[in-house]
């Protein structure tokens, strides 16, 4: 029977949870977890439409109690989430795929999104000035500049296809601009005669798009290969998950902040090995905790491994939604419609049926950061210094000891041993920075920066950063002008109430002036050192590092004159800055001195949180929020000027160095080939363990020296206008030679190098791995990856897929993946293939010199079929293996079958549809 919620506003009809328990199709709703509720309630809804099974509901609604009895369910996302760095290529991909559509004779608008689309710009801000008051706008129009053929796409897009609304440039971080204003909570569509209310889900081509689940917003991550089928009318088929609660005590203690408390999360929650899994938080602890610091926790789930990181709607969540200016009816249809539905948590004490429980005291956090290099690697601010000094001495010593083994081998030894002992010796050098002389030392930091969704959507850690700033600066400390210094809120709410308070001043006189808002040095967009810090670096081999309030701090991603990469909180950030060194242990040393020569130590200016209470108290209103959002889809006057073509099917430009017509449909037809067996494979690269997306397609800045930085100028393109590979994404050209290019790269086919190097067979000539790639294609080989575990760790980046597609690689051999990137491979028809438990290249005895066949393909494919590798050495001798083909469900068979899914998407999309 139908169900309904009759407010004073209207009446809305929804589909009743305990229903199901009426009709057999659920056990016991109160206790599944609330985001398996969720999940639920959206198979209820579109049970009976020609896509959903009772048997998918019945899997989800005797979630916990029994097996799945089936391989997949449809999930129907209720929207999509872009960044304009996953965007752009997203667009691209559509319109080339209407220009197919008019090639076969078929309505080009077959191809447009059937579920409403936001993309917000956030990706393309770069931090070129800094330190300045005018940074902001001279930045802002640099970005335009830099990318105008970018926006010029994204506004056809915006005029050709219907449910496609962007967010203009200069507005926010797409987390945050979803958590301030998109999410609804509860949303309400008409159909048919009828007001539905139903949960606000949705899919994000962002990794960080889990953020929205301290809302109580079920959403996740995906490639953007993903989205663009939901986009188009195929729901997300996925495995019933597991779900893995996390059980809140206690209170944090005084000093302590929600950034503290993530990484604490995510060390804990690595170890327990949560990758593809659904992570939801209870008990008593929830309590203490407000919606963003919730927003904090769930914005790393990517970074701990889970597809989510889920906190049940409750009375935090409804405050919330009052404080950013949602109207008096949108709260009073969420509380009504989570009451109704049993998806509003009342009770802290309530326990649920998980997976497996974990338990964390909030009292047992300590301040903390987390890296060098991944953010799961939390350390206390007491062992920093150990830490970074642990660092230099390894990086130093592995840099000497590879050149003093080439160098001297067979000469003794003597000058080697020497220079391994000198290595131990700090280097450091005098430089002068807009007037000021210092010394710029191993250890030193030299990018500062506040930034990221993870922390700025949070007025805690914000206001905390100003009020330490203040206190600095009422001491008399100074930041070394060798540091770059960022200030990037995820929204232009925060600067407000920065500004309201008073504190931004204080930030601004520390050299954390507003360069932008959105996502900066995060993403790698920190823009360029100093000059003079530069040369000093490289003529030096200085390793320095940065601190960022950021959430990834992978190798080469921030800047790649920075080896090492600190997260932290924006409090931390400053304190750091002003002691412009990573080797210092703040519990014991002091940041500095004031003018009269007297130590200042960290305890003396952290602010406390009555402090921070009583300033957004008197900063933050919700007529704030409703004023900034008020025209949010306008923009400036430069987006409102920025002229773009109109018509169905976009114009491409061949001169263009930022846009191209991707190559993916090329010889496209509605009929396809089964997939054969791979023979006489070579190894394009062979890797170790964690490789990330961002080593397999970088983020940030394109050195001149590198494959794509070639071609950019071949191009005409000169180095100062190469813009970054997030902004390039748009042209394949760049983003192919760009693939396997990260400076820190390690193929252990030529060992000793690092970056975008490979050794082409049988050869055995070292030459960058897309000339290598080239070279293989023109003799007909086809290619392979060999790595190890969490291949593909790290951002929701298509091109890691797409690029290592069109370079050649059919298939990836890793000992464990990534979600994400797994997906992705799936989604380019590349195929993903996971060694037995134990097993892996190096225990095999392999060495990526062997010529590699893949059998079993061409028989037939079934979700996780094991198919047999042989691979072939030099001598002639075999090593036969079993892997895994990681297609995990029966739609994973099919868009491998078909090429990939956006050949699968447009298939049914060109067979359905009449011209």
């Amino acid at each position: 029977m139908p169900a309904y919620l009759d407010l004073a506003f209207g009446r809305f009809r929804y589909y009743r949870l305990a229903e199901l328990e009426e009709i057999g199709l659920a056990s016991r709703v109160e206790e599944l977890p609330f985001s398996i509720r969720v999940l639920l309630e959206n198979l209820y809804r579109n049970l009976g439409k020609g896509v959903v099974t009772e048997e998918e509901v019945k899997a989800v609604g005797h979630w916990g109690l029994s097996a799945p009895s089936v391989e997949e369910i449809a999930f129907h996302p209720t929207r999509v989430l872009l960044q304009d760095f996953t965007g752009v290529p997203l667009v691209v991909d559509l319109a080339a795929m209407r220009g197919v559509a008019k090639r076969l004779g078929k309505d080009p608008k077959v191809v447009n999104p059937l579920v409403p689309v936001h993309l917000v710009i956030d990706h393309s801000i770069q931090v070129d000035y800094f330190r300045r008051s005018d940074a902001y706008l001279l930045n802002l129009d640099l970005e335009y500049e830099r990318n105008k053929e970018r926006y010029v796409l994204l506004k056809w897009a915006q005029k050709a296809f219907s449910n496609f609304q962007v967010v203009p440039p200069g507005t926010g971080i797409v987390h945050q601009v979803n958590l301030e204003y998109l999410a609804t909570v509860v949303d309400d569509r008409v159909i048919g005669n009828e007001r539905v209310a139903f949960p606000d889900t949705l899919l994000g081509t962002d990794s960080h798009t889990p953020m929205v689940n301290g809302l109580g917003v079920l959403g996740w991550g995906v490639g953007g290969i993903e989205a663009e089928a939901v986009m188009l009318g195929q729901p997300y088929y996925m495995t019933v998950p597991e779900v893995v609660g996390v059980r809140l005590e206690g209170e944090l203690r005084e000093g302590v902040t929600a950034t503290d408390l993530v990484l604490h999360v995510t060390e804990l929650l690595r170890r327990k090995n949560v990758v593809g899994k659904f992570v939801e938080f209870f008990g008593p602890g929830l309590a203490n905790l407000s919606v963003p610091d919730r927003a904090t926790i769930a914005n790393m789930a990517p970074e701990y491994g889970a597809t989510v990181g889920y906190f049940p709607i409750d009375r935090h969540t409804l405050e919330y939604l009052r404080f950013t200016g949602r109207s008096p009816e949108r709260v009073a249809l969420v509380e009504a419609y989570a009451r109704a539905q049993g998806l509003f948590l009342e009770d802290y004490e309530w326990r649920g049926r998980y997976t497996e429980v974990v338990v964390l005291d909030l009292g047992d956090v300590e301040t903390s950061l987390a890296g060098p290099a991944n953010p799961e690697d939390r350390l206390g601010i007491a062992d920093l210094k150990r830490v970074v000094e642990d660092y230099i001495r390894k990086v130093r010593s592995s840099a000497v000891a590879h050149s003093a083994a080439s160098r001297w081998e067979g000469e003794g030894g003597g000058q080697a041993v020497a220079q391994l002992q000198r290595a131990e010796q700090v280097r450091e050098a005098v430089v002068t920075v807009n007037g000021e002389t210092c010394t710029l030392r191993d250890g030193s930091i030299v990018i500062a920066a506040i930034t990221s969704c993870t922390n700025t959507s949070n007025p805690t850690v914000m206001v905390g950063a100003g009020l330490l700033a203040k206190k600095a600066v009422e001491r008399g400390l100074r930041v070394p002008k060798y540091v770059k210094t960022s200030l990037a809120p995820g929204s232009q709410i925060v600067y407000e109430y920065l500004v309201r308070s008073g504190l931004y001043r204080y930030l601004e006189e520390l050299g954390f002036s507003l360069v932008g808002f959105g996502c900066t040095t995060c993403i790698g967009n920190s823009g360029p050192l100093p000059r003079e810090v530069a040369e000093a670096i490289e003529k030096h081999d200085l390793i320095t590092f940065s601190v960022l309030s950021g959430n990834r701090n992978f190798e080469g991603r921030i800047h790649p004159q920075v080896r090492g990469n600190f997260l932290a909180s924006p409090m931390l950030v400053v304190a750091y800055a002003i002691a412009g060194r990573a080797d210092i242990n703040l519990l014991e040393e002091p940041l500095g001195h004031d003018s009269t020569g007297r130590p200042v130590h960290l305890r003396e200016i952290w602010p406390s949180m009555s402090e921070i209470r009583e300033v957004i108290e008197r900063s933050l209103t919700p007529e704030l929020f409703k004023a900034k959002y008020a025209n949010v889809f306008e923009g400036d006057e430069s987006w409102r000027s920025l002229e773009a073509p109109s018509g169905e099917v976009f114009v491409w430009d061949p001169s263009s160095t930022y846009i191209r017509e991707p190559p993916f449909f090329e010889g496209f037809s509605l009929e396809f080939r089964e997939p054969e067996d791979i023979t006489g494979a070579r190894v394009l690269v062979l890797l170790g363990d964690r490789i990330t997306t961002d080593h397999i397609s970088p983020a940030g800045a394109i050195l001149p020296g590198s494959p794509a930085g070639k071609y950019l100028m071949e191009k005409g393109v000169d180095p100062a206008d190469f813009n970054t590979y997030g902004a390039r994404r748009g042209n394949h050209e760049v983003m192919m030679r760009g693939t396997f290019a990260n400076v820190r790269l390690k193929n252990l086919l030529v060992p000793g190098k690092e970056g975008w190097w490979t050794k082409h067979l049988p050869s055995g000539e070292v030459m960058p791995v897309y000339d290598a790639a080239m070279r293989y294609k023109a003799e007909g080989t086809p290619l392979i990856v060999l790595a190890g575990k969490q291949y593909g760790a790290g951002s929701s980046r298509d091109w890691a897929a797409k690029g290592v597609h069109l370079l050649g690689v059919k298939a990836v051999i890793a000992e464990s993946f990534e979600r994400i990137h797994r997906s992705n491979l799936v989604g380019m028809g590349v195929l993903p293939l996971q060694f037995r438990p134990g097993e892996g290249w190096k225990s095999l005895g392999l060495d990526g010199t062997e010529v590699f066949d893949v059998i079993g393909i061409s028989e037939g494919l079934r979700p996780r079929k094991e198919l047999t590798v042989r691979a072939r050495k030099a001598d002639g001798s075999t090593v036969e293996f079993k892997v895994i083909a990681r297609l995990d469900t029966p739609i994973e068979v099919e868009y491998y079958r078909h090429g990939g899914i956006l050949q699968y998407v447009l298939r049914k999309l060109l067979s359905e549809r009449k011209s």
